[in-house]
C-alpha cells in the first residue's frame, strides 16, 4: 500500500488523526544525478488564505476519475527468469524481487508482467509447448508439456508473488507449435485452417497449466505481432480476419465453455495500424470475446490509442511491450520519451498499465537466441559476479509503480505549455501527479485541487512524482 510507501515522510497523520497538509516530492533527473530521489516536501496552502503566486497552474480534479490501473512492470522472459534463477543466488534473487514488486524500504512496487508462451527471441532456444518431429502432427496435444516453462520461468513466477499477490500476468504466445503452420516451423508462417481448433485448446490448456502452477494468467494475447514474420526467431502472421475468425469462433468459445476467466486482447503490435484492432473489434464475434487492445511502441505514435478508445470506449487498453537498447544511450531524451509515451500519454488514452520488455538481460543483453541484440532490460545482471545495475527503465518505472496503487484511478488534470503529467487517486484516498518538465530550463507551477494549492520548481527535463492526502 502507498502509505508504507510513504511511511517514512511527512504525510503522516497528526494527533487528532487529521492528515497534515504536506506534498512529498521524489524526482529523477535529466542527467541523471538524481534517480527517484526524494525532495523537498511542499505544503497545501488554502486558496484565498494567502497570495496565490501568478504563474503556470495545473488543476487537479480527483472529481472526475477514469480508468483503474492494473499496475507497471516488465516481460518474465525465459532469459529473464533463467538470470534470476541460475545467476543469483536464492537471497539475491528474493531481495531484489523484494525491491522490485515490494514496496517496502524503496522497493518500486512493479504490479504487472508479461509472459511469453513458449520462446520468444529471448529463449536459449526455439521451442513451444507441443513440439513433434518434422512432418508429424499431434492434434490432440498428446505432447503438451511444461517442462522448459517449469524449470525458471513458473519458479520466478511463484516467487514473485510470494511478494506481491496482487502481481496480474499477461501472456502472448510468439507461435504456434511448428505443426500447426504453413510453414512447418516455429519461424514464419501462417495458422493452418484445420488447426484453429487445437490451437485454441493448446492455449486453453496453458491456462489450466500456470493456475494449477499457482501464477494464473489474467489477460491472453494470440499472437505477439502479428503483422511481422522475423527471421531468425519464432513468429506467426495473423491478419484481423484471422484473428477475429480465431476468437469469435474457436478460442472464446472454448473459454467460456470450459469456465476459464481469462481475458482475451487483441493486436499486440505497434501504433502504426490501429485499422487492425478496429477490424478485429467490428466483427460481432470477436467483439464478444475480446476484451481489449495490446499496443507497442516501436512504430507509429501514442495517439493511435484514442480513436480506438473513442471508438469502443468499454474494452481496456494496455501497454505490453517497448524496449530500452542500445540505439537509444542519451539518458536525457530516453528518459523524457518513455516518460511522456509510455506513463503519461497512454495512460491518459485510456491504458490501464504499461510494461516494458524484459525484466533482466545480462551484461551482452542477452540470453537470446536471435532477434534483439541490443535491448536492454529494466536491470541488468551480470553473470560472472552477479552485480545488479538498475537501468534507466527502472527509474521510468518507479516513478510510476512506486506510488500508483493496484486499483488506483486516474483523474482529471490539466496540462501547461512544456509541462505534461497524470494524476491518478489510490485506493486510501491519496493522490499522485507525475510531472515531467519538457523545457529546457526550469519551470516554476502551482497544482491546484479544491480549496488548496502548492507551489513547487522543476528543473529542465526533470520527472517528478508529487504524492499528498490520504487516510
Amino acid at each position: 500500500m502507498l502509505v508504507a510507501a510513504c511511511a517514512a515522510t511527512s504525510i503522516q497523520p497528526n494527533s487528532s488523526g487529521v492528515w497534515s497538509h504536506k506534498v512529498a516530492m521524489w524526482s529523477t533527473s535529466a542527467d541523471g544525478a538524481r534517480r527517484l530521489a526524494r525532495g523537498a516536501d511542499s505544503t497545501l496552502e488554502r486558496s484565498g488564505a494567502s497570495a496565490e503566486p501568478a504563474q503556470t497552474l495545473l488543476v487537479v480534479d480527483p472529481s472526475k476519475s477514469f480508468q483503474s490501473m492494473v499496475g507497471f512492470g516488465a516481460a518474465m522472459t525465459d532469459a529473464s527468469a533463467i538470470l534470476f534463477e541460475q545467476t543469483l543466488s536464492r537471497p539475491a534473487r528474493d531481495q531484489l524481487f523484494s525491491e522490485l514488486f515490494g514496496r517496502k524500504d524503496g522497493g518500486i512496487g512493479l504490479s504487472f508482467l508479461r509472459v511469453p508462451i513458449g520462446a520468444s527471441d529471448f529463449s536459449t532456444s526455439h521451442y513451444s509447448l507441443d513440439d513433434v518431429p518434422t512432418g508429424e502432427r499431434d492434434p490432440a496435444l498428446t505432447h503438451f508439456s511444461m517442462a522448459i516453462p517449469d524449470q525458471a520461468q513458473v519458479p520466478a513466477l511463484r516467487a514473485v508473488r510470494r511478494i506481491n499477490p496482487e502481481v496480474t500476468l499477461v501472456a502472448s504466445p510468439w507461435s504456434a507449435p511448428a505443426w500447426m503452420k504453413t510453414s512447418d516451423s516455429l519461424v514464419t508462417g501462417h495458422l493452418r485452417p484445420d488447426a484453429y481448433g487445437p490451437y485454441a485448446h493448446y492455449l486453453s490448456n496453458y491456462l489450466d497449466a500456470m493456475a494449477e502452477r499457482g501464477v494464473p494468467i489474467a489477460y491472453l494475447t494470440i499472437q505477439n505481432e502479428p503483422h511481422f514474420e522475423p527471421k531468425d526467431y519464432p513468429g506467426m502472421w495473423m491478419n484481423a480476419k484471422d484473428r477475429a475468425a480465431f476468437d469469435g469462433k474457436f478460442l472464446g468459445p472454448l473459454l467460456a465453455k470450459r469456465g476459464q476467466s481469462t481475458r482475451l486482447l487483441d493486436w499486440d503490435h505497434n501504433w502504426d495500424h490501429p485499422e487492425e484492432p478496429l477490424a478485429v473489434l467490428a466483427d460481432a464475434s470477436a467483439r464478444k470475446y475480446v476484451s481489449g487492445i495490446a499496443w507497442h511502441c516501436y512504430a507509429g505514435n501514442v495517439s493511435a490509442m484514442e480513436p480506438v478508445k473513442r471508438a469502443y470506449p468499454k474494452k481496456d487498453a494496455f501497454i505490453t511491450e517497448c524496449s530500452g537498447g542500445t540505439w537509444a544511450p542519451d539518458w536525457a531524451s530516453t528518459l523524457g520519451w518513455m516518460t511522456d509515451k509510455l506513463i503519461i500519454a497512454a495512460t491518459r488514452y485510456g491504458s490501464r498499465g504499461t510494461i516494458l520488455w524484459n525484466l533482466a538481460l545480462d551484461e551482452n543483453n542477452g540470453p537470446h537466441d536471435g532477434g534483439c541484440g541490443t535491448c536492454r532490460g529494466v536491470v541488468t545482471i551480470n553473470r560472472k559476479s552477479g552485480a545488479i545495475t538498475r537501468n534507466l527503465e527502472y527509474y521510468v518505472l518507479g516513478q510510476a509503480s512506486r506510488f500508483v496503487d493496484v486499483g488506483a484511478k486516474r483523474i482529471e488534470s490539466t496540462e501547461a505549455k512544456d509541462l505534461v503529467d497524470v494524476a491518478f487517486r489510490n485506493r486510501d484516498g491519496s493522490i499522485v501527479l507525475i510531472v515531467h518538465n519538457q523545457a529546457k530550463k526550469p519551470q516554476s507551477f502551482t497544482v491546484s485541487i479544491g480549496p488548496r494549492y502548492f507551489s513547487t520548481k522543476l528543473p529542465a527535463g526533470e520527472i517528478a512524482t508529487y504524492v499528498w492526502g490520504g487516510r
